[in-house]
């Protein structure tokens, strides 16, 4: 059994800091459970472009407000606590928070080994 808590893994080399997110990934790759888990804080009044090419990511709000646009249509999907959206397509979006924080529970698969960000196209690597 794996026991974690958000404070010891915020304290630790899982988590990651960008200008416009932070993330704790408290589930990753070598827990081999064959998906990672991760809370994310995506900064008010920032935009990030993502497009995860190789992984599926599914992302629940726990708090917070801001939307989600998805770059192949133009449709704009607002977030607020209790939504859920699936990035089972490897959409290309961009993910605003717009009148607060928001903080969101992520799970990608495959895993993510810890310290990804996104490059210049929005994508995280895969890693064998």
């Amino acid at each position: 059994m794996i026991v974690r808590t958000l404070k010891e893994c915020q304290q630790s080399e899982r988590r990651v800091v960008t200008e416009t997110w932070e993330s704790t990934r408290m589930l990753l790759k070598d827990d081999n459970m064959g998906f990672s888990f991760h809370i994310t804080t995506i900064y008010k009044g920032t935009e990030t472009h993502i497009w995860y090419q190789n992984h599926l990511e599914s992302v629940y709000c726990i708090s917070g407000q801001g939307e989600v646009e998805t770059i192949a249509d133009g449709k704009v999907y607002p977030i607020e606590p209790g939504t859920l959206y699936i990035l089972d397509k490897h959409d290309e979006h961009l993910l605003r928070a717009t009148t607060e924080d928001m903080v969101m529970a992520c799970v990608f698969n495959p895993p993510v080994t810890g310290r990804e960000v996104h490059d210049e196209n929005g994508v995280y690597p895969l890693c064998d």
